[in-house]
């Protein structure tokens, strides 16, 4: 089958591991099945996978990807939930042997892959498979952060910090949707517009004061932002975090921290069960993801190499 795989890693040129070709099918152990993929998207994590970040040596060549939608083997429509986690376990994503497709199993970046029979999540009919790639990380993700960390109401305010990303689009409409007020920052121009456009009430360049502190702020970009997120969050508010793609140490103002009260909150992925109920609240809502370009696999290192220097807004989804 046609793959795209991760054969060697390099933290400075990662595009270098990147191998597009003919792989072997997949080996399905028992409970697992096979899906053929038609839709797929890039995250972060496979970037840095490239880089050499999360992944034994050993591991490779390795498929990447961890967000698809296809057909099972059944003919059902699914979208793949890409955490594997240990039956027993009632939280997969709380679960330390936990793992995402293309970590120690091959990933979806491929003509078929197969999963544990309990990751699939039935595809609503009213999304397309493209749309339905986007959801299993960073979609998931927002969903997490805003409707069970957060801890927030309708009304609330809400700031999300780096618009432009895959979960940052993500946490925009699914905020607007579910009733917040949604701030949005940027260093560009272009990406605050198209902020504004889907869906968020005000936008701001990074780092700037803002009108008033906010309720809860949705944090992945990492050391770029922190101390910004710190000061803009209000008494008792919350700051959620689900990635650092900017730096993954960053000094904190431990005094603003306790003596306002302030949270700091990390979030990881999401549950198959909260992945089935995202997929029905898009479906209910009629929003969906933002995507920056559809390519089909056979050109994948395209897509590679826009994420890598930062040329997106939204998702990449490869086609198969």
């Amino acid at each position: 089958m046609f793959a795209v795989t991760a054969t060697q890693t390099d933290p400075d040129n990662p595009l270098k591991g990147l191998t597009l070709g003919e792989r072997p099918d997949p080996v399905v152990p028992d409970g697992w099945t096979t899906v053929t993929v038609r839709a797929a998207a890039l995250n972060h994590h496979d970037l840095w996978t490239l880089k050499g970040v999360g992944i034994s040596q050993d591991r490779l060549p390795i498929v990447l990807g961890c967000d698809a939608a296809g057909v099972d083997e059944d003919g059902r429509e699914v979208i793949v939930h890409a955490v594997i986690g240990t039956p027993v376990h009632g939280d997969e994503t709380l679960d330390p042997k936990r793992s995402l497709l293309s970590e120690s199993y091959d990933g979806v970046f491929a003509e078929q892959v197969a999963v544990p029979r309990g990751n699939l999540v039935p595809k609503p009919a009213g999304l397309s498979f493209e749309d339905a790639a986007c959801l299993p990380t960073a979609w998931l993700t927002a969903y997490r952060m805003l409707f069970e960390k957060a801890g927030v109401q309708p009304g609330a305010t809400v700031l999300v910090q780096g618009a432009g990303g895959g979960v940052a689009t993500a946490l925009i409409a699914l905020g607007r949707a579910g009733g917040l007020r949604v701030w949005a920052t940027s260093r560009w121009a272009e990406k605050r517009e198209r902020a504004l456009e889907l869906g968020a009430d005000r936008v701001f360049e990074s780092g700037a004061r803002l009108p008033e502190r906010v309720d809860a702020v949705m944090e992945t970009v990492g050391l770029a932002t922190w101390d910004h997120s710190l000061s803009a969050v209000r008494p008792g508010g919350r700051v959620v975090i689900s990635g650092a793609t900017s730096g993954m140490v960053a000094p904190t103002k431990l005094a603003q921290v306790f003596f306002q009260q302030k949270s700091i909150i990390g979030s990881t992925m999401g549950t198959r069960e909260q992945l089935a109920r995202l997929a029905v609240f898009l479906d209910q809502t009629g929003i969906r993801p933002v995507i920056d370009r559809v390519l089909p696999l056979d050109r994948a290192a395209e897509g590679f190499a826009a994420m890598h220097a930062g040329e997106l807004f939204g998702k990449v989804v490869f086609t198969t």
